[in-house]
């Protein structure tokens, strides 16, 4: 490695702990009426800073980071840098998982249903987001008979979601009341984080990043190409399952604290390949933090823009991911 790029890093580096620190600060001062801080005192701003902004600006963070982790390894598992997070199905199953929670609650609380309103207020739209997206992977993988080929099991992503998707239309149709809720989550919210929230997107982010990172030379083997990284003695059906099953947990509970938030996963690992070329060990993690970076401070910018009203934060990232790919293939003439 040259001393340009040795610097590159340190830069990024350096730059993303600066974005998010400072990110992070402005998190614990922007609410529903603007920037505010001076005038809170004692109860109020425990209450409001350090129970309600900085779990929700820490939990952004956080889910960004597994975000932008999950579309770094979806991108090298895939070799394309147009793969999401969200290609396996697990959008769409965290969708129907919350969609069937919503409507058997609309029973329940009609008293037609077997299982009870207070069971299904336990069981939360949290679980069924993260089970929904969970059983959409799985059902991927064995459409595609596990892992073995990357375009089968892209196919079967493509499959699953379509036909997860038609369901979800179809219970709404049948219930419409589940349709805000379907509606929220799809649209993608930072507003319910709390500090519980924080420790399982912690839990799960202490757990998959260092477990990619360790196997990311099969990501560097794949850009070889199929048959070259078979021939370097790698067990790649076995490795790339394993890949798949740590990006569906990282996307499946990003997906359960956070609904459908978009183009993080696709943008982060982008921008990192703009400021370094280097091997998948260092994307990971640099796409991790500028995941965690990006969605944090899309979630103080979608607190303050139209105050005292809040913006969905999925729906501001979409708007600037879109912006920021549009310049890019207008720039480069593709991505």
């Amino acid at each position: 490695m040259n001393t340009l790029e040795q610097r590159r890093r340190r830069v990024l580096a350096v730059g993303l702990l600066v974005v998010s620190l400072l990110a992070l600060g402005c998190g614990l001062v922007a609410g529903s009426e603007g920037w505010r801080w001076a005038d809170l005192h004692g109860a109020e701003a425990e209450l409001i800073v350090w129970q309600i902004r900085a779990p929700r600006s820490l939990g952004a963070w956080l889910t960004g980071a597994l975000f932008g982790l999950a579309g770094a390894i979806a991108q090298g598992l895939f070799r394309n840098p147009l793969a999401d997070p969200y290609l396996l199905g697990s959008a769409a199953g965290a969708s129907l998982g919350v969609v069937l929670v919503l409507a058997a609650s609309t029973l329940a609380g009609a008293g037609l249903s077997l299982v009870s309103a207070d069971l299904l207020a336990r069981v939360g739209l949290v679980a069924a987001a993260f089970a929904g997206a969970l059983a959409g992977v799985a059902m991927t993988l064995s459409l595609a008979r596990g892992a073995q080929h990357t375009t089968r099991l892209l196919l079967a992503g493509v499959v699953v979601g379509v036909v997860l998707g038609a369901v979800n239309d179809l219970i709404t149709t049948v219930s419409p009341e589940a349709m805000r809720g379907r509606q929220m989550f799809l649209l993608g919210t930072t507003g319910f984080l709390g500090w519980a929230s924080d420790v399982a997107l912690a839990a799960v982010l202490a757990l998959v990043l260092p477990l990619s990172w360790r196997l990311s030379r099969v990501l560097d083997a794949l850009t070889l190409g199929e048959d070259s990284a078979a021939s370097l003695g790698l067990p790649l059906p076995t490795l790339r399952l394993v890949m798949v099953v740590l990006m569906a947990l990282a996307t499946g509970t990003a997906v359960a604290q956070a609904g459908l938030v978009a183009f993080v996963g696709l943008v982060a690992p982008h921008l990192v390949r703009r400021f370094v070329q280097a091997a998948h060990g260092y994307r990971l993690v640099a796409s991790a933090a500028m995941g965690g970076a990006l969605l944090l401070v899309a979630d103080v910018m979608a607190r303050t823009v139209v105050a005292p009203q809040e913006l969905p934060v999925g729906v501001l990232t979409a708007v600037l991911g879109g912006c920021y790919l549009l310049w890019l293939l207008r720039r480069r003439g593709g991505v």
